[in-house]
């Protein structure tokens, strides 16, 4: 497996750089998948011309607006080739995200470390170097042992185990303002705890598509709680701020002991805890996760729309 971080200052750069690992993929007949922001992917299908015909492309920001489905869909993908050597272009941060999302995008560079660990896959992320900040690209040289930047490619001197840079994700989440409400709740109590949110998501004009997920959401972290966080946990809701949708955290006294939970589609017939966690993390904007010895936390945000 390869991963590479590809430091780029420009959008002809971009192209260069993507642009010639997507023609070399081809070349090699080997399967090649491209995840990057939605306006990128015009002026690389037009460089790449009918050459570029035999490559998959995604929008990223739909895809990837929840980090944490990222990871789910290069497995599938990787999947659908198996015993084949696969190339996968994937961008995970990009100008405009929030550091919420930048967090949880580093936390996904880093298990995608461990996720392909003995796959033939070589997966290039660009990272555009004149808008992102050094703290994030400093992480992009954390969680990539081989970057490519100015046209020369070399190993990183920053890369770091996979589980470092997980637990430096671990980071405190700032306490909601004014207005959050709160739930305790265990063992037969996960009937209270959808009537508990389906009446705040109501009173807060949550629509009832967006507001069906966020119930079914909250039902699967609970449930888990119940089943592998001690047999209870918390729930507090509040409406994010500036009015851009609805927060949801769950709090127990489980481990996360396996961290690349949730970021595989399971089997029909699953009935683990990687299940709920990968339901909760397609159903959501954005899953912020923190694992400590003191227990786990799940924060799910779900836009208005």
């Amino acid at each position: 497996m390869v991963h590479t971080a590809l430091l780029y200052r420009s959008p002809e750069e971009h192209l260069t750089g993507v642009g010639g690992f997507v023609r070399a993929a081809l070349a090699a007949d080997e399967p090649v998948l491209v995840a990057v922001p939605g306006p990128r992917l015009g002026p690389l299908r037009d460089v790449l011309g009918s050459g570029g015909a035999g490559a998959g492309f995604v929008d990223m920001a739909r895809l990837g607006r929840n980090p944490g489905r990222i990871l789910a869909a290069l497995r599938e993908f990787a999947e659908r080739h198996e015993g084949r050597p696969v190339r996968i272009v994937a961008e995970p941060v990009w100008p405009g995200r929030t550091p919420a999302e930048v967090r949880e995008a580093t936390r996904h560079e880093a298990l995608l470390n461990t996720a392909f660990a003995g796959r033939e896959a070589t997966v290039l992320c660009p990272y555009e170097v004149t808008a992102l900040s050094p703290a994030v690209l400093a992480d992009a040289r954390r969680t990539h042992p081989t970057l490519i930047e100015g046209g020369r490619v070399r190993p990183s001197p920053g890369y770091t185990d996979p589980s470092v840079v997980g637990g430096d994700c671990d980071t405190p989440l700032p306490e909601p303002g004014p207005g959050a409400v709160g739930l305790a709740y265990a063992g037969g109590d996960l009937a209270r705890v959808r009537e508990f949110a389906g009446a705040w998501a109501g009173a807060a004009s949550l629509g009832a598509g967006r507001r069906g997920d966020l119930l079914l959401a909250i039902g699967e972290a609970t449930a888990n709680s119940l089943a592998h966080g001690g047999g209870r946990g918390t729930l507090r809701l509040w409406r994010a701020a500036g009015g851009g949708g609805v927060v949801a955290e769950i709090r127990d006294g489980g481990r996360l002991a396996d961290p690349l939970a949730g970021r595989r589609r399971p089997a029909l017939s699953s009935t683990d805890g990687g299940r709920g966690l990968w339901m909760i993390h397609e159903l959501c904007d954005l899953v912020e996760v923190r694992s400590t010895p003191r227990g786990v936390t799940l924060r799910l945000h779900m836009a208005d729309v």
